[in-house]
């Protein structure tokens, strides 16, 4: 006797579960080439923008030095970046659904790159900062177009493998950008740092100008003025804690090393490579688990495992600069790099296409909130000096936010609201 035949409504609730993660992919067409090339364009975008970050935070010790300026006070470099790029990131989406990616992209590229030209040639810290401002205007508007772009070529259930290497180039970004800037730094002093981005923003200019198409898809009638909600928002609260661990661990780590231990820029740089790659390794698997399973279990796992290794750091008897702490560090960085993906494709599943430059922006202000708030809070934390006691007791902050905050967070990415309903309607005129 066969089973009952599911009803229409049961169906489609099945279906729309696993258009969000959770379906085996089974005789899934290829996608054509241009789906990878503009992934492989806009993500090299985005990670201009993550480089920046870890470019400047090696060079700003030597910036402190050279200005005749406290340590601390070189966070505000930091935080009026991350806090420009904030402002700009809703303007910046709605201009990205009303003119398209490309644009927008190609404006703010510009934009970035005269900021970080004038920084290059200032001669205080109150101009470095005003120059700081310019580029995170120019970011805020590249960012919520890079990642609109990046997945206009993916289905809903494939766009956690996408989103994947787009945070295993954030990983890259994180691995390249310490090395890069101590190299530069300690061979050419810390203007290099900044006149490198130059040439850098032109070719992510010159590639979103190939290979990303105008419009990228068709603005369906009644989407526009829609106001984002559900999953968006937990997806956001998710970004702002990731960022916040992540840009505030990788501050004092900088400090620490170059200031108490006495190493190099590139020294200091150095032992943080295996956390890069580990975050550049992690971000394609938890992909591939979000298209198969759902976003709740990487995410949970991955500010399991980064507290679970912060919270070993932050004990006063382990050492932060011998081969023990490297070993900690893998725990670290793999569960940062699990949360990449997952919060992305929550937002972007959860918003219609016509609509995605708006989530994005509210994903992107989210990382740079939690991006600002991390690094004042480690410049905070290091304003008496930095010493291991202080360090420990960061960490410590860093693994509750993880435990405490994170996972929990982490589990409502599975959720939709009851008042959502199914993608379509996520978004209420």
């Amino acid at each position: 006797m066969s089973p009952p035949a599911a009803s229409p409504a049961r169906r489609s609730r099945r279906e729309r579960g696993r258009s969000r993660g959770g379906a085996a992919r089974r005789n899934v067409a290829p996608l054509p080439r241009s789906a990878w090339t503009r992934l492989a364009a806009c993500t090299a975008a985005a990670a201009l923008l993550q480089l920046d970050g870890v470019l400047i935070t090696v060079a700003l010790p030597t910036v402190a030095r050279a200005m005749h300026v406290s340590n601390s006070s070189t966070a505000t470099v930091l935080s009026a970046y991350f806090v420009a790029y904030a402002l700009l990131l809703f303007p910046g989406g709605r201009l990205v659904d009303r003119f398209g990616a490309r644009a927008v992209a190609l404006l703010g590229l510009g934009v970035f790159a005269v900021g970080a030209a004038l920084g290059a040639v200032v001669s205080s810290l109150a101009l470095l900062v005003a120059t700081r401002v310019l580029q995170g205007a120019g970011a805020g508007l590249v960012s919520p177009a890079a990642l609109a772009g990046a997945v206009s070529g993916f289905p809903p259930e494939r766009r956690g493998s996408a989103l994947g290497i787009w945070g295993a180039s954030a990983g890259m970004a994180n691995l390249v950008g310490p090395l890069l800037g101590g190299v530069l730094t300690v061979a050419l002093g810390w203007r290099a740092a900044w006149w490198a981005l130059v040439p850098l923003a032109a070719a992510a200019a010159w590639g979103i100008e190939r290979h990303l198409p105008q419009v990228v898809h068709e603005v369906e009638s009644g989407t526009r003025g829609r106001v984002l909600g559900g999953r968006v928002l937990s997806a956001a609260f998710v970004a702002t804690l990731t960022f916040a661990v992540m840009i505030g661990t990788f501050y004092l780590a900088e400090q620490y090393l170059q200031r108490v231990v006495g190493y190099s820029a590139l020294g200091a740089s150095a032992v943080l490579v295996l956390e890069a790659l580990l975050v550049g390794a992690a971000a394609p698997v938890a992909g591939r688990l979000d298209d198969d399973h759902g976003e709740r279990f990487p995410a949970m796992l991955g500010f399991l495992a980064a507290g679970i290794g912060l919270a070993v750091l932050a004990i006063p008897a382990v050492s932060l600069h011998g081969v023990g702490s490297v070993f900690l560090l893998i725990p670290v960085g793999l569960g940062l790099g699990m949360l990449f993906a997952p919060t992305s494709r929550a937002a972007l599943n959860d918003t219609p296409e016509a609509s995605h430059g708006r989530a994005s922006s509210v994903l992107s202000a989210a990382r740079l909130v939690g991006a600002a708030v991390g690094a004042g809070l480690a410049g905070a934390a290091l304003s008496g000096g930095p010493s291991a006691a202080t360090v420990h007791e960061a960490l410590a902050v860093s693994a509750a936010l993880c435990l405490l905050a994170g996972v929990p967070a982490g589990s409502r990415l599975g959720q939709r609201s009851e008042r959502l309903g199914p993608p379509e309607a996520a978004l209420e005129g």
